[in-house]
Order: structure tokens, then sequence, then C-alpha cells
């Protein structure tokens, strides 16, 4: 089956079943590698990518479910690394090992867009349901906040 996609404000085309989940799509048809596989039934968050600004598990996400959605991933927030979270992530030291780190940079994206400035209860329930294994939820937090202080300028222009 022939679907296309937005994925990161680019137009694709691929050749996939339809009941193929959306991060199987993401890592072998487009090579995108930042969403993870972790536990394959939407409990842990390492597979979290935006449709339509909302965080979904791609893990569980059919493709056929997200065709014609705006569809973004680690890749998508900037190519460099220069996106306020992926800069706060890297001033706050946030990964250890690292592996959780790009879906819950992912569920603190779809906070941001909704909740410009978010208080730490907010936090916590936007980023439930992403696990870190290494226990970095402090400083997730911290970078969370750090991101929304340098995104808030860019909001008012």
């Amino acid at each position: 089956m022939s679907l296309k996609l937005k994925v990161n404000n680019q137009t694709v085309q691929v050749d996939a079943s339809g009941d193929t989940p959306l991060l199987w799509v993401l890592r072998d048809h487009l090579n995108l590698m930042g969403a993870k596989y972790g536990c394959g039934v939407g409990s842990c968050g390492a597979c979290t990518v935006l449709v339509d600004g909302n965080a979904v598990r791609s893990c569980i996400t059919p493709v056929s479910g997200v065709a014609g959605s705006a569809i973004t991933t680690l890749e998508g927030l900037s190519k460099d690394g220069t996106h306020p979270l992926q800069k706060a992530w890297d001033a706050v030291d946030v990964p250890q090992c690292g592996y959780c780190q790009s879906g819950q940079m992912m569920s603190a994206a779809a906070l941001l867009e909704r909740t410009p400035h978010p208080t730490d209860a907010q936090i916590d329930i936007a980023m439930t349901g992403n696990l870190c294994r290494c226990g970095t939820y402090a400083r997730i937090r911290e970078a969370i906040h750090r991101a929304a202080g340098q995104m808030m300028p860019a909001l008012r222009d």
C-alpha cells in the first residue's frame, strides 16, 4: 500500500501495509532514528512523536491512521540541535543512558505548544508515561522550565 505522509514538514510517499506501526515506517522506511523502540505496547514513551501537535506512541499507531496528519519527530525539532528543548536538555545535562530522551523531548514539545509556561504539576501530568530508567525526572522538569523561558520571547513576537 502506498501512503502519503507529512513528516517534519516534508511530504513523503511510503510503501507499507496500513497496519504497520508508525515507528517502523519512520525508522525502516524514512531512516529517522529519533523515535526508539522500547516496550512495543505504548507504555514507556520512548517512541513518542507528535501527530498534529499531540504526543502519540508511534509503536502502537498504525501508519494508515496518520496519513494526512503532520508528523514531527525529534529530527523535526531542529536539524542542528538549536531548538530550545534540545539546548535545555544539553544545558541541564539531562541524559544518562539517553534512550528515553527523544520521547521525553517530544512529550515536552507537545506540552510547551499547549502550555507555554507550565507549572511543575502540569509538567508531571504531561510527562506521565514517559519512563526514564535512569531516574532523571528532576532534570527533565528543570530542562522543560528552561526551554519554556527560552521560548517565551519568540511566542510574544
